[in-house]
């Protein structure tokens, strides 16, 4: 089968292409949420039942999401007539990316020991910001096996300060 990705980039494309004249912030938040319920595996299980038709699957993801913009509900009719929705998510994903990069903002995961308050987190961004050279879109995960600093991953850009980076580094200097 081909990989998600390769499934996803079409609907993406297209979804992105209609919403180029309207409320993209709007779009994002309704795709995020199919994408969300599109992962659930109970969904996916009555989806791929055969004796369920598509016009029952889209009635179920549309009530279990919500009210739906015209666009979202012709981008979900779409992946379930093409028996598509475990796709939802990466959908979801790269529709993310094609606005992120039209607003020249990108998403930023922030790997940290310990909790970062407001303050830190806004340094933190503003450095990153720097380094990077664009805006970013910054989430904060707890990882306690960094022992100490932060670790930013930024697309396919990786920043480890980590002390455990320092200490693998170490390891392979005193190996060599």
């Amino acid at each position: 089968m081909a990989e998600l990705a390769t499934i996803a980039r079409p609907y993406a494309e297209a979804l992105y292409k209609a919403a180029a004249s309207g409320d993209v912030s709007a779009l994002t938040v309704q795709v995020n949420a199919l994408a969300a319920v599109a992962a659930s595996p109970e969904l996916r299980s009555f989806a791929d039942d055969p004796k369920v038709e598509t016009a029952q699957v889209f009635d179920v993801v549309s009530a279990v999401a919500g009210a739906l913009d015209v666009k979202i509900g012709n981008l979900l009719r779409a992946v379930i007539d093409n028996g598509r929705l475990a796709a939802l998510p990466q959908i979801a994903a790269q529709f993310q990316a094609l606005v992120n990069a039209r607003s020249g903002v990108s998403d930023a995961t922030i790997q940290s020991a310990f909790a970062i308050d407001a303050g830190q987190l806004a340094e933190v961004v503003a450095a990153l910001e720097k380094r990077f050279d664009r805006k970013l879109n910054a989430r904060v995960e707890i990882d306690p096996e960094l022992i100490g600093g932060i670790r930013a991953v930024v697309g396919d850009e990786v920043l480890d300060t980590s002390v455990k980076a320092r200490l693998e580094q170490m390891k392979v200097t005193l190996t060599a």
